[in-house]
């Protein structure tokens, strides 16, 4: 996967998050990770209070979002519409969820933008990440956003090395990605649109767009056909369950 596959307007319809504006002027996804925490005040003291709930400071949920009452939180943060949050969900701060986006139980989110309709659904964490539109992390998925000498997270491109500049960095996931359960996106991981990799897979660089990753050796590029098929996904159920409030 060369740099250029990596850009913003490759991997991700912005259109699908109310972060938007916060990928202006960028080239790369990375590029904001170190702004989400900004950009959640400024754009949050501007919601509607008839559509958005504001708790303590600088967390702001949607009236329609469903949260478990065990669910832990941290500002700042925004919640979209009919957002699903089950128990035991802990999110940390400095995240942004779409519309419609499920976060499972036991599942921990911090420094992150889930586009719409993305989900993280049992037992994952991600951290200093960007999932995509409709983008799906299996059972077990995680990213893992520190590297174990702790130094800076390099891209590593088909081109070449990429230097991010920052000490922790998950993974970005382009719209329509899958990730298998129990897999390890290591940090500066990229996965391109429409994209599978198979469960259990320690993922270390970038996958291409519309490819099954099957091992670091052993890519296959999918058929036109078979993008299409998957991306004819089930919507999300609107009603809760488990104990789910709708926030009022």
């Amino acid at each position: 996967m060369k740099l250029e596959q990596m850009k913003i307007k490759e991997l991700l319809d912005t259109s699908h998050t109310i972060a938007e504006k916060l990928f202006e002027g960028h080239e790369y996804p990375w590029e904001v990770l170190g702004d989400i925490n900004g950009f959640i005040e400024s754009l949050g003291a501007s919601l509607p209070e008839n559509e958005y709930k504001k708790i303590g400071k600088n967390i702001w949920i949607h009236k329609t979002a469903q949260m478990a009452p065990t669910t832990a939180m941290g500002g700042p943060m925004i919640i979209g519409p009919k957002v699903q949050i089950r128990n035991g969900a802990f999110l940390r701060g400095s995240v942004i969820l779409g519309q419609h986006v499920v976060i499972g139980n036991s599942c921990e989110i911090k420094n992150s933008i889930i586009f719409d309709e993305a989900q993280v659904p049992h037992f994952n964490y991600v951290g200093d990440s960007i999932l995509g539109y409709k983008a799906h992390m299996g059972a077990g998925a995680v990213t893992s956003n520190v590297k174990a000498d702790k130094g800076l997270v390099k891209v590593h491109a088909e081109d070449g090395d990429v230097e991010t500049g920052r000490k922790k960095f998950g993974a970005i996931l382009g719209d329509h990605a899958e990730i298998g359960c129990n897999s390890v996106l290591n940090p500066g991981t990229v996965i391109g649109r429409n994209s599978n990799v198979y469960p259990l897979s320690s993922v270390r660089g970038c996958v291409p767009s519309d490819s099954i990753y099957k091992g670091q050796d052993n890519i296959v590029v999918k058929e036109a056909r078979e993008v299409e098929a998957e991306q004819e996904a089930p919507e999300v159920p609107e009603k809760g369950k488990g104990g789910l409030k709708v926030v009022k």
